[in-house]
């Protein structure tokens, strides 16, 4: 993500705190100098950077703290706070309501990358369970109706549109009325862009949103443009009532600062951000969120959020096999498909403390998701015996031929084969490991209750975790202190 550059600086710079001794005032504006280059090199205003800085000096007085350790994590905290005030204009965004229709009319400038971010949003709404829709209301831009037209018919999201009408006004008015006639919850208008900011361009959407009466404008900002956002977003909302905003292109080389700023500085919220050009590069902003994984922070909560989002905790006969300590091939089958609906890895990566948002580059990415692909279809090739055996691993080794077919079916080698077997038995033994702990699963309905964690056996437990993994994830999340972190803040988001 192109913020991840910006991210390592402030994360180095901090850290930079927890290998000195003392810590004064000498000390804290050397590091606040080394954030507020990190900051201006991202193209995050001045002025903003100035005020950041000067609040964190007001907000810090050492005569009061006492102790090293709570120095470091007060000023941790306070320079956390400032930097959520950059991203965070204090302002609610629009939330639409089930059941009744919700127009959203998206504006900005040609090239910024709308239609696009028109369908991923439809999307990410409609993976919710919305009844979402599409309409094109841009005859400026040669092609922009079959550009919607392929991206809609591609999401399988139905959509409104004309080759013949020239205007606008009426095609979005025609739209909104059809979609609401039918039931549809989420109402999507495209409208037309200028290369540059036009009078024509501004009349054409207030007379468009005149029409359509939108429950919510949306401004779509380009990344790549810098500080050029600030008057853009500032023009837009001065012709229409500009209520939230997208980023896009955050994938892209841009620094990104500039763009996030300057939406603190027009008092509009962010709602999601585009991060590539994949329809599931797409991520709802929560501004905590954003700043925790910005600075390595991990946002547990919101990864508790993606699995609730995708049910996994309502598979009550795995819960039920868990509490006996029982995982089956079928099992570990099904739960990396969950993986693959989670989302983007790199995503998923960034909400673990102890990751930021540059750990998984794009190779890295597509790498782990080919290897779970070929493990998938390695199970593909085994009966539902094999599958739903409690014991699999003894049963390929008591039988090493079923290796053999498994591996014919499925176009691999025996060694593919053995390599998941061997997978399959760490995720097991760790299985074991949780059914053993008594009284863990004493919550409401069934739930991990942390209270009643044996620390003896949730010590063992980490250390089966921390051979599963990769040594180089370890690390990253700080060893077995930090495996362990992560796990109580997990027990914790889970009660929230």
């Amino acid at each position: 993500m192109v913020l991840a550059d910006l991210g390592r600086k402030i994360r180095n710079a901090i850290g930079k705190l927890g290998q000195n001794t003392v810590i004064n005032e000498e000390e804290l504006d050397l590091m606040l100098k080394e954030v507020s280059m990190a900051l201006m090199e991202s193209d995050v205003n001045i002025r903003l950077i100035k005020q950041m800085k000067d609040n964190v000096k007001n907000a810090i007085n050492f005569e009061e703290i006492v102790g090293g350790a709570n120095k470091r994590r007060y000023i941790q905290k306070t320079v956390f706070n400032e930097l959520l005030k950059l991203v965070d204009p204090g302002v609610q965004a629009f939330q639409p309501t089930k059941g009744r229709r919700n127009v959203f009319m998206f504006v900005g400038l040609q090239g910024s990358g709308k239609t696009t971010t028109c369908t991923k949003m439809a999307y990410y709404y409609q993976r919710k369970g919305w009844k979402t829709c599409l309409i094109c209301a841009d005859t400026f831009r040669a092609g922009a109706f079959d550009q919607l037209k392929q991206n809609a018919t591609k999401a399988r999201i139905p959509f409104y549109g004309s080759y013949s009408e020239i205007d606008p006004v009426k095609i979005a008015a025609e739209g909104v009325e059809k979609f609401s006639k039918e039931g549809f919850e989420i109402i999507i208008v495209d409208t037309s862009g200028r290369h540059k900011q036009e009078a024509s361009l501004f009349e054409e959407m207030l007379q468009v949103s005149n029409a359509v009466q939108p429950d919510n404008v949306v401004f779509v900002m380009d990344a790549s443009i810098g500080q050029a956002c600030e008057a853009q977003a500032r023009a837009f909302s001065q012709t229409v009532d500009v209520a939230s905003v997208i980023i896009t292109k955050l994938d892209s080389h841009a620094k990104g600062g500039g763009a996030l700023s300057a939406v603190a500085v027009t008092k509009s919220p962010v709602i999601f951000i585009g991060t590539g050009e994949h329809i599931d590069d797409f991520e709802l902003f929560k501004p905590k969120s954003f700043v925790q994984k910005l600075l390595g922070m991990g946002d547990i909560a919101g990864l508790v959020d993606m699995v609730n989002d995708i049910g996994i905790q309502d598979n009550k006969e795995l819960v039920g096999r868990l509490k006996q300590g029982q995982f089956t091939l079928r099992d570990m089958y099904e739960q990396f498909q969950n993986i693959m609906k989670m989302g983007p890895f790199s995503q998923i990566m960034s909400m673990i403390p102890g990751f930021g948002p540059e750990f998984m580059n794009k190779g890295n990415e597509q790498e782990s998701v080919n290897r779970l692909k070929r493990m998938m279809t390695v199970m593909d090739s085994m009966s539902d015996k094999e599958l739903d055996h409690p014991k699999a691993s003894d049963l390929f080794t008591k039988e090493p031929n079923r290796i053999a077919r498994v591996a014919r079916g499925s176009g691999s080698n025996q060694q593919d084969v053995r390599d998941l077997l061997a997978q399959y038995k760490k995720f097991s033994d760790v299985v074991k490991k949780i059914g053993s702990i008594k009284g863990l699963f004493n919550g409401k309905n069934g739930d991990i209750n942390p209270k009643n964690m044996n620390p003896a056996k949730m010590a063992q437990l980490n250390q089966q975790m921390a051979k599963m993994m990769d040594p180089r994830v370890l690390q990253q999340m700080g060893g077995m202190g930090g495996l362990q972190n992560m796990m109580q803040q997990m027990a914790r988001a889970g009660k929230m």
